[in-house]
């Protein structure tokens, strides 16, 4: 796995690669996050967009330009498989040059990616990508109102178990699992995570932390994304059994 910068992350099962994220913008560039909204990267990417390797798809959580940057989106291939929630993919195939390969999954859809390259014991290498819950404002007048002006869209976070599975069928026999936050508050719709896992564990989470802020409806700032207290507990939220650890 190779953090790239901000959320963007390049992570690798048995010759599979996934990109999360794309944004390769540079310190001091500025990204439009909604009405009167900016925002400014402070720092560089660890890799730039053309030393990318050779990617099988892309995770986006929704679609706004700190997740999703332009040039990104205009170098892309419009047939490059993008994994997202309903509403980025109807942005993103309404277009006038509309991608042609965006799959759409609600919460606790899912869908696998699979290596042609098998095993000698004939074992297929899968990611089996599974949508979380997220949401950028808890639900009620505010959620109403910041809805109305669109100022932030629908988002959510991702599962992936890296495993195998055997040729023509079987079960996937799940490895390793990682827990993607993606960009959200400690909703109470997180609560439902740990019920769908079953007490089976998580292994990595890649937690979006940042505490980001946006105007109010009245002058305060609204908080946006998670901040550390919130990861925390997110955490907490997650570790169900004595003796697990997250790395």
């Amino acid at each position: 796995m190779l953090p790239v910068g901000t959320a963007t992350t390049i992570i690798e099962w048995e010759k599979l690669l996934l990109l999360t994220y794309p944004n390769f913008l540079h310190a001091g560039d500025h990204v439009h996050l909604g009405p009167g909204v900016t925002a400014e990267r402070q720092t560089n990417p660890a890799v730039d967009l053309h030393e990318l390797p050779s990617l099988d798809a892309i995770l986006l959580s929704h679609y706004h330009e700190d997740q999703f940057d332009r040039l990104v989106e205009d170098s892309l291939n419009r047939d490059f498989l993008i994994v997202t929630t309903p509403h980025a993919h109807r942005c993103l195939t309404s277009k006038n040059e509309p991608f042609h390969n965006v799959e759409p999954l609600d919460f606790f859809d899912h869908l696998e990616l699979k290596s042609e390259d098998s095993k000698a014991d004939k074992l297929l290498p899968v990611i089996k990508v599974t949508a979380m819950p997220g949401k950028h404002i808890p639900s009620g007048p505010l959620a109403a109102f910041i809805d109305l002006l669109g100022a932030v869209p629908p988002t959510n976070g991702w599962m992936l178990g890296l495993g195998y599975r055997k040729v023509g069928n079987g079960k996937l026999q799940a490895s390793y699992r990682i827990h993607i936050s993606g960009d959200t508050l400690l909703v109470d719709e997180l609560k439902e995570i740990p019920r769908w896992l079953q007490n089976e564990r998580i292994d990595l989470m890649l937690i979006h932390l940042g505490g980001t802020t946006i105007p109010g409806p009245s002058a305060p700032l609204i908080m946006v994304t998670l901040d550390a207290k919130q990861g925390v507990e997110l955490m907490k939220m997650m570790v169900r059994k004595p003796g697990w650890r997250i790395e």
